[in-house]
């Protein structure tokens, strides 16, 4: 498969401005049509693709457990000088296989980060992620839509395939989501969210 590394070095040059540029947005905000489908805390959640740790610390900020998965060094260092004290497990990772990653989970996040895989990988990565559940863990993903930039690989998914590539791993769709306009103002940008189960 084809390494990422055209997709991280832009990520890796970028880190900082995307610190600001992220956080200017509250986890509560870009995630309001799933915040019902999550478990009481203290669930156990692994952020993936977790940028600069905006959603990560959040969720350790309402009592979960987080381990926090980021291929890109340059972001984890951004993402642990934001965040101090979060109680956020950071580490480096990155789909299809995620290495390193064991146990299972109540909740996986990956925000912004599905549109990054290649179709050969994107299978691969649902198995990974559904082994990844605890029996009714949860699998929450944000989709970017529209044209992709021509500064990195992207492509624009439609959910269904998404919900379609969760239903071969053995998990049950709960929901898709037309997210509309983007939050941070690009007016050719859209976003889907999709949730999945296990069990």
């Amino acid at each position: 498969m084809e390494p990422i590394t055209g997709v991280q070095g832009y990520y890796a040059e970028s880190a900082e401005r995307l610190g600001r540029v992220y956080e200017s947005v509250s986890f509560e905000v870009v995630h309001e049509a799933l915040l019902d489908l999550l478990p009481d805390p203290p669930a156990r959640v692994l952020d993936v693709g977790a940028g600069t740790g905006r959603d990560a610390a959040a969720l350790a900020g309402r009592g979960f457990r987080v381990d926090a998965v980021e291929p890109v060094a340059e972001l984890r260092r951004v993402a642990e000088r934001l965040h101090p004290g979060s109680g956020v497990r950071w580490r480096a990772g990155a789909l299809p296989e995620i290495p390193g990653v064991q146990g299972t989970y109540d909740v996986v996040l990956l925000s912004a980060v599905w549109m990054h895989l290649l179709p050969e990988e994107r299978r691969v990565a649902m198995r990974r992620l559904a082994g990844l559940l605890a029996p009714g863990g949860i699998l929450l993903i944000t989709l970017r839509r529209g044209e992709p930039p021509a500064d990195r690989r992207m492509f624009d998914i439609p959910p269904e395939e998404v919900a379609g590539h969760g239903v071969e791993a053995g998990l049950k769709l709960l929901r898709i989501v037309d997210e509309g306009a983007d939050r941070l103002g690009r007016d050719a940008v859209r976003w889907n969210s999709i949730a999945l189960q296990l069990g």
